[in-house]
């Protein structure tokens, strides 16, 4: 954010989490929170996954760290 400040731009932060990508399997499986910013809506970087690798089966969860 302060680099992004710098450059006279804005951003807030909605959460995080974290990814597992198994490509020889096909499969991304999204999980986790970040502790400082908190748990993202995992359902909404699902869809956006979904969108861009139809062909992936992905998943979500709101357990793990």
């Amino acid at each position: 954010a302060e680099e992004l400040a710098q450059r006279g731009l804005r951003c807030e932060c909605l959460g995080g989490g974290r990814l597992s990508h198994r490509p020889e399997e096909r499969k991304i499986h999204v999980y986790g929170y970040s502790v400082g910013f908190g748990r993202a809506d995992h359902s909404v970087t699902t869809e956006k996954l979904k969108a861009k690798y139809p062909d992936y089966e992905i998943t979500w969860a709101d357990e793990g760290y």
